[in-house]
């Protein structure tokens, strides 16, 4: 794909195309001229502008932080906008049975978060997580994770080491099969040092860290820092999150173990990548992709979310994905990867009490429990009695939260 694709339709109106994953996307003609991105507009450090191999022009194709040239002379949404895409999130949570998230939350997102809560939108728990260059903001407030009353918390601080394998720009120790020259883009916080120095520094305040890692080697450099971490500040209940961890190098798993890293994945990206993901890494890295069991097994606690607006939002897609390990495309009937299939208690705990402790939320909710919050579903099936199969056909009948019904199907 390129420009020329949708300059035709699109004309003077500058058009910006995000792929599914948000780490690549198609600028029109218009877009790039507005963004001042020409043939001789550098390739900035942890992005890439793609270009004609016989021209040197831009295709429109940018990818992760070559995005940001595109991103900053964007119009920002106004407040209204921002309180609607709230309350369309929350009426999709709530016909989901979603009553907890752990969100990403860019700028102006907390404010009007914030917002939200004190009008009495928000019909789940958010937890939020904020972007880690401006950490150095909330140290100086002397916040420690986890702050907030019980609908919406901080203290968590989200980076990205890396890009995603859809994108190209998952970092590995070896290059991609469909492309020998390419081993994956390492972000430029990461290359310049300044992702370590940021983490030990929030770590050091008491901010947990939760840091994007898809390809092995992204995987394994963010280990290190962790281990660093650990060495050089006091110990505290810190719950590191290494955050989608989709490639592992078989010794990775036991040392992520061994640090107690909590391992926050989302097993319908399988559904969806595993239809393709061997092109990309080959037959053997495709033996520690999505390794949800391999994680389990040697001791590390693995929670499950969506990584929604990515994927499916709905936790029993991805239950599904994990106990069955189907891929869209239908073509693993036995499993893509079958010896990492969970059990339907392991998929709903990474769902439910493992999530709750990655927020620090476990004593307020995350199981059925005297004391806790009152908030939990009624599904049309019994899915620890039902065919694995079966589960992508049950429904919530109905979503409880706070002791109300919100939802009714």
């Amino acid at each position: 794909p390129n420009k020329e694709w949708i300059d035709e339709i699109t004309g003077d109106l500058p058009v910006f195309l995000s792929r599914m994953d948000y780490h690549m996307g198609l600028a029109n003609s218009a877009a790039l001229k507005l963004a001042g991105i020409t043939r001789a507009t550098p390739d900035p450090i942890g992005g890439s502008v793609v270009r004609d191999a016989y021209t040197g022009e831009p295709t429109g194709i940018l990818k992760d932080k070559a995005m940001e040239l595109v991103f900053n002379v964007m119009p920002q949404p106004d407040t209204e906008q921002y309180l609607a895409s709230i309350i369309a999130a929350m009426n999709e949570a709530k016909r989901f049975g979603v009553t907890s998230i752990h969100d990403i939350s860019y700028k102006h997102h907390f404010k009007i978060l914030q917002l939200a809560q004190r009008n009495n939108m928000l019909s789940c728990r958010i937890y939020s997580r904020l972007p880690i260059d401006i950490s150095n903001e909330l140290i100086k407030t002397e916040i420690i994770c986890p702050f907030g009353n019980t609908k919406l918390k901080i203290g968590s601080i989200k980076a990205f080491a890396d890009g995603s394998l859809g994108s190209s720009t998952a970092w590995f120790f070896e290059p991609y099969e469909d492309d020998k020259n390419n081993f994956g883009l390492a972000m430029d916080i990461m290359q310049d040092g300044r992702l370590e120095e940021w983490m030990i520094e929030c770590d050091k305040n008491k901010l947990q860290l939760s840091i994007h890692a898809i390809g092995d080697k992204a995987v394994s450099k963010i280990l290190d820092i962790f281990e660093k971490i650990i060495e050089v500040n006091e110990p505290w209940d810190r719950r590191f999150r290494l955050e989608h961890a989709q490639h592992v190098r078989p010794q990775d798993f036991m040392r992520a173990a061994r640090l107690k890293v909590i391992i926050s994945a989302q097993p319908y990206h399988l559904f969806d990548d595993g239809c393709w993901a061997e092109k990309k890494v080959g037959k053997r890295r495709l033996e520690h992709t999505y390794a949800f069991k391999s994680f389990i097994d040697a001791g590390a606690l693995v929670c499950f979310g969506s990584d929604w607006s990515v994927a499916n939002l709905n936790p029993l897609a991805g239950i599904y994905a994990a106990v069955t390990r189907q891929t869209a495309d239908g073509k693993n009937t036995g499993g893509f990867v079958p010896s990492e299939k969970l059990t339907v208690l392991q998929a709903v705990e990474a769902y439910t009490i493992n999530a709750a402790y990655a927020a620090f939320q476990e004593r307020e909710t995350g199981s059925i429990e005297k004391g806790k919050f009152a908030d939990f579903i009624i599904l049309s099936h019994n899915i620890f009695e039902i065919p694995p199969h079966d589960i992508k056909n049950v429904i919530v009948e109905s979503t409880v939260f706070d002791g109300e019904i919100i939802y009714s199907n």
